[in-house]
This record gives C-alpha cells, structure tokens and sequence, in this order.
C-alpha cells in the first residue's frame, strides 16, 4: 500500500513543480522534458535492464542450480545457520534461502553488481516458498531486501574508477569513507528492522558475529590504507573478487561432479528460470523508473537542494555538501540517475574536490532501495510492502549523514 502511495505522488507532485516552473519561470519545455523522460526512462527499464538482466539471470540461476544439486547451498546455510536464525527467525537454520542470502551478501561485499543480483533474486523466491501470504512481504524477506539495500560493499571499485578516468590525484582515497558510510548504513538498517520486527539482538551469537565482522573489515580497511598504494589496492580488488567468484563456480561444479550429478542438465534446469524471472519484473521496473524519471525531470530534487541550501545557511550550519545532495537525493531512486550526478558533480566541482568527493561517499553509502523494492518484490509478486521502503530509506537516510560526517572529517 505504501508503494502505492509513494507511485502516485511521484507524479501528482512532479506536475505540480512542473506547473510552477511554466507559469512562475517561464519553462516552456518542462512537459516536453517530462514526456521524452517517461519514453527515455521505459525503453530504459527493457532494452537497459531487464533484456540484459535475463542472461545474466540465466547463467547465475543455472550455476545457483549446479550449487544446489551440489549441496553448496546447503553447507553455506548450515555455516550461517546460527547468526541468521536470531535475525531471520521466521528461516529454518538448513533451509537453502540462507545459502542464497549469503551468496548475495557476498557478492555485495565484494562489489561484485552482476551476480549480486541473481542470488538476490534467488534469495528472495526461496524466502517466497515460506510466505503463507504470498502478496505481502514477510518479516525475513523485509530483513534481506533492508540488509541487501543498505549496500554494504568493501571496496568501491567502480567509483575509483570513475574518478581515475577524471584524473583524480588518488581515486582510492574515498574507499575508507565509502565503507565506514555504508556500514553505518547496515547496522542502522539491520537495527531499525529488528525493533520492528522484535529480535533481540543482544545475544552471543548476533554479538560474536557482528563483532567478527566489523573486526574483519577493521583490520582490511587498516592493512590496505597503511601499507598497500592506490594500484594495489585496484589489484587486489579486481583479482580477489573475480577470483573468488570463479572459484565458487569451479568448486559448485566439482561438488556435483562428486555426486555423480549431471552437470551441465542441472544448469539447463536452472538456468531456464532466467527469461521468466525478467519478463515477470518489467512491470514493476518500467513502473518505478518512469516515476522516478518524471521527479526528476520535473526539476524537484533541484527544489528540494535549494530549500535545504537556504534552510542551513538560515541555521548557521556549513552549507559545503548542500551541492552534492542531489546524488544522496537520487540514489535511493535510480543508481545510473545518481552515478550521472556524481559524475556531473566531479566535473563541475572538480574531481578532487570537496564536493566532488562527498558525492563519490554517497554513490558508495547505500544501495537503490526502490528500484530493489519493485525489482525484488516484484519478482516473486509481493505488492503490500509493509514497512520496508521506510525502514530502508531510514538506513539510506544514516548512511547519508555518516558519508556527510566523513567527509568534513577527511577532506574538509
């Protein structure tokens, strides 16, 4: 019902704003602008992301399939078991959905978009299997899709990228900050679930878990920034995540191979779920995206930055990030929208700019909670979203203010 809501003012207020530029300033193109967006944004939805997402889906659901006849899937769930039956509760400890939860976290983490994507996709249909109610998202599929778009990511490859090609002095210098933002934007998200859900998290599980975990990534973040250089530490990125995809792959196929299981049928079998699971989901895409292409073009998050410029400078407060706020604005919207922005951003500010680098810790501090809503969702057919849009604009909400916080603390 929220998503409904949330739909319809997308463009009840888009044509609002659009009015006021046409009657206030004089913008004469603003509906055209509009009406070119919403073609733009749903030949966007087909030919840029559900046709592409079909292969990707076919092989990573035909692998997924091998891992299970396998038995991966299984040995990851029992490995896990423990940690996700305090926060999933609702999840049997050897059920397989928590195999493919881990393999989306994973995926995550490493940065790695393309078979994130398909193991969350997976992920969620086997939480589906669970749902006596199968319109409305149950209280472990809110916790995964939170968990999953608060965008917890370990080295923000991509975004060094694009700073290296603008000529950035040193393109990883925001990866400390990208990852202490979105890991704020985790633990907020996973909190504010919990307490709606009532799990209590104070336990010796949960605690020695998170507690590995945050160790972990402490003493990578400390090892990489003291004593690897910006090359090695692309490097390592692009050999350590690919590598360890691949291996995953080799070592599904061995495992079937020791089960005497048919290999190559067994990804055939899985894999034809691929075209059916993209053609399902254009729908909800198309939807979203020419929403979001509507607000956009209708010029109100340019209205909202300026509302929030004036408010802060009326308070006294430093209104340095106020011109980067419109990749924070986008980004639980569209992730290409908000990577356009950051780029456009770097150029206009300067790549090694201020501005230009908060807008860099924004793109990294969280991921794109409704396009994940009506593509996750959407997927397995869940139209009453409960509470998870606003709970994941909470964690998207925290990791904005830490990615402002880290950047006055690192380079201001």
């Amino acid at each position: 019902m929220l998503l409904n809501y949330i739909w319809i003012s997308f463009f009840l207020i888009s044509f609002l704003a659009s009015l006021l530029q046409f009657l206030v300033f004089g913008d004469v193109d603003v509906f055209k602008r509009i009406m070119d967006g919403t073609f733009e944004s749903a030949r966007m939805g087909v030919m840029d992301i559900a046709l592409p997402l079909a292969g990707v889906m076919t092989l990573w659901l035909g692998i997924m399939n091998v891992g299970e006849k396998a038995g991966a899937i299984q040995f990851f769930a029992r490995i896990i078991g423990p940690f996700f039956s305090r926060i999933f509760p609702g999840v049997p400890a050897d059920h397989p959905a928590n195999g493919h939860m881990v393999m989306n976290f994973s995926a995550n983490l490493l940065g790695l978009d393309n078979a994130a994507t398909p193991f969350g996709l997976k992920a969620m249909e086997s939480l589906q299997t669970l749902n006596p109610n199968k319109d409305e998202a149950t209280d472990a599929q809110i916790m995964f899709l939170v968990l999953h778009t608060s965008g917890l990511t370990l080295i923000p490859l991509s975004i060094m990228a694009q700073r290296a090609i603008l000529g950035a002095q040193n393109p990883s210098d925001i990866f400390i900050p990208c990852l202490i933002a979105t890991y704020v934007a985790t633990i907020v998200g996973l909190i504010a679930v919990a307490i709606c859900q009532r799990i209590n998290l104070l336990n010796r599980v949960v605690l020695g878990w998170l507690g590995g975990i945050s160790a972990a990534i402490i003493s990578l973040v400390w090892y990489m920034s003291h004593f690897m250089n910006r090359t090695e530490i692309e490097v390592f990125s692009k050999v350590s995540s690919n590598l360890l995809l691949f291996s995953i792959i080799v070592v599904f196929i061995l495992g079937a191979m020791r089960k005497k299981v048919n290999v190559y049928e067994a990804f055939i079998e899985g894999a034809k779920g691929g075209m059916q699971t993209s053609l399902t989901i254009i729908p909800y895409l198309v939807g979203m995206l020419v929403a979001i292409g509507v607000l956009r073009n209708a010029g109100v998050l340019g209205m909202v930055v300026s509302g929030f410029t004036w408010l802060f400078s009326r308070l006294g407060i430093n209104t340095d990030f106020t011109s980067a706020l419109p990749t924070a604005l986008m980004k639980p919207f569209s992730s290409s929208g908000s990577r356009a922005l950051m780029v456009d951003a770097m150029k206009t500010y300067g790549v090694d700019s201020f501005v230009g680098r908060l807008t860099c810790i924004f793109q990294g501090s969280a991921d794109t909670t409704f396009y994940i809503v009506a593509l996750y969702f959407g997927s397995v057919g869940i139209r009453k979203t409960r509470y998870a849009i606003s709970v994941g604009l909470i964690a998207d909400f925290a990791g904005v203010i830490a990615a402002i916080f880290v950047a006055y603390l690192f380079f201001h």
